[in-house]
């Protein structure tokens, strides 16, 4: 019977865990796999999408520390591009009133075409909301770069916003 009360306790404490690092002012989020726009992007027949991993730590003053990795590469070519990355080290993040969170940060982009096609320094953001396929989201946007590019949703603001991705595998916790 004792076993059972330390085994009870302990599943207990491990369900109540997010919710007591969230209210201590903490969110995590984690999560990878693959995600699809839903759409060509770009005209070249295919449904674009891309890999991605997040490891990101929110604290509630706004401050945050992680990395992101956006990988569109191989099986998921984008703007005829043999490689799009966009590799960066998150600075700040917030927990959203509908759950999902919003970071951001300073990424180093790569197009694969060379080193002339490698952009260091340029701000990101991703907003994310938890969920394993077709229930997970992210939307990334790149600032300050590549404005009016194939597959950017908002023209004329000088960044590039992609459309929001639906995680196709893996998942993306929040807690």
């Amino acid at each position: 019977m004792k076993k059972l009360v330390v085994l009870v306790i302990a599943m207990t404490m491990t369900y109540l865990l997010p919710a007591f690092a969230s209210a201590a002012g903490v969110t995590m989020v984690r999560g990878g796999g693959t995600g699809t726009f839903g759409a060509d992007l770009d005209g070249d027949g295919d449904v674009d999408g891309s890999s991605f991993g997040m490891g990101v730590r929110i604290l509630t003053n706004g401050t945050a520390s992680g990395h992101f990795l956006c990988l569109m590469a191989g099986r998921s070519d984008i703007l005829g591009l043999p490689l799009m990355s966009v590799q960066g080290r998150v600075t700040d993040g917030s927990l959203n009133a509908d759950g999902s969170v919003t970071f951001s940060g300073v990424a180093t982009v790569n197009l694969g075409s060379g080193s002339d096609q490698i952009f260091r320094g340029l701000s990101f953001q991703v907003t994310a909301s938890a969920g394993g396929p077709g229930a997970g989201k992210m939307q990334l946007t790149v600032m300050g770069a590549f404005d009016g590019v194939p597959g950017d949703t908002v023209l004329g603001n000088g960044n590039y916003d992609l459309p929001s991705e639906a995680v196709n595998s893996g998942q993306i916790a929040i807690g």
